[in-house]
């Protein structure tokens, strides 16, 4: 059987998939996205175990997405990536979560620079940009 290229959110108390269900209202179902919370009771051995057993199911084509570098969450999914060749992206914000699904769901596979760049692109001072837009015409 095939693995599944799938978006994999590693983040802290569950807070991916609350923001899954947000950019639902934009794309409708999303079902190529899985997330491992990391709950208060869970050991670093747990979680790195939960993650390694969900990773070794999908293909290394997949992306992991994680909230704060240096946390728990990005920390398991850079030895996981390291391990295994699996993207991993931190800093999970909406237009990146947006971009990947769009991507994987109507390309079928996923183009990093892209979704990095949308995620990158995404932090904005929104008082000025709407000045600089009213500048421009």
């Amino acid at each position: 059987m095939e693995k599944k290229t799938t978006i994999v959110l590693l983040t802290h108390g569950g807070w991916g998939m609350s923001l899954v269900k947000s950019l639902g209202m934009i794309l409708g179902k999303i079902e190529c996205v899985h997330e491992i919370p990391l709950e208060p009771s869970y050991t670093l051995s747990d979680y790195m175990g939960m993650v390694r057993e969900y990773v070794e199911t999908i293909s290394t084509d997949s992306l992991i997405m994680t909230d704060l570098i240096g946390g728990t969450p990005s920390n398991v999914a850079a030895v996981i990536g390291n391990q295994t060749g699996i993207h991993v992206f931190c800093g999970l914000n909406a237009p990146m979560l947006l971009e990947a699904c769009v991507e994987l769901q109507s390309a079928g596979h996923i183009d990093y620079d892209v979704v990095l760049e949308a995620g990158q692109s995404a932090c904005k001072d929104v008082i000025e940009a709407v000045r600089e837009t009213a500048r421009n015409q």
